[in-house]
């Protein structure tokens, strides 16, 4: 049951409450704006994510009750964190699918690199060497001319 909450959890949830707000309260402020335009960023701003002032600010401006915005600012805290949380879904698949397009690149690329460096192994120093001196002299020649 919900609101079967004892009187002492009601004060940490208000205290959970006001870090979450704070927390998201940036990102919350065009939203904010958009339902209240007739309260300035500004003010908004001077709140410093302080949940209670941001009430008494809206109330004040908007003519509204306390308890009324109360509920909708919790609302639209809770609109962000399911906004978050979908995000966060949507991009776990796409988390897994590069980890798997990562592991087959490793499986496929390394033999096809690692086999002319075993083949040729001089060969192979001499390359990096010259590539080397030549991206040193590229970065020194630049110094120069500055």
């Amino acid at each position: 049951m919900e609101s079967a909450h004892s009187s002492a959890d009601a004060p940490a949830d208000s205290q959970d409450l006001a870090y979450r707000f704070r927390d998201r309260f940036e990102s919350l402020l065009p939203e904010i704006q958009k339902r209240w335009p007739e309260v300035t960023h500004q003010a908004l701003e001077a709140t410093r994510g302080s949940f209670d002032e941001v009430v008494h600010l809206i109330s004040a401006q908007s003519d509204r009750a306390a308890s009324l915005v109360t509920v909708q600012l919790e609302e639209l805290l809770h609109q962000a964190g399911d906004r978050t949380r979908n995000l966060a879904d949507n991009l776990d698949p796409l988390e897994e699918q590069l980890e798997h397009l990562l592991d087959e690149l490793n499986r496929t690329l390394r033999p096809k690199l690692e086999k002319p460096v075993r083949d040729r192994p001089l060969m192979s120093l001499a390359v990096a060497a010259g590539v080397g001196i030549l991206v040193g002299a590229l970065l020194t020649g630049g110094r120069r001319s500055s």
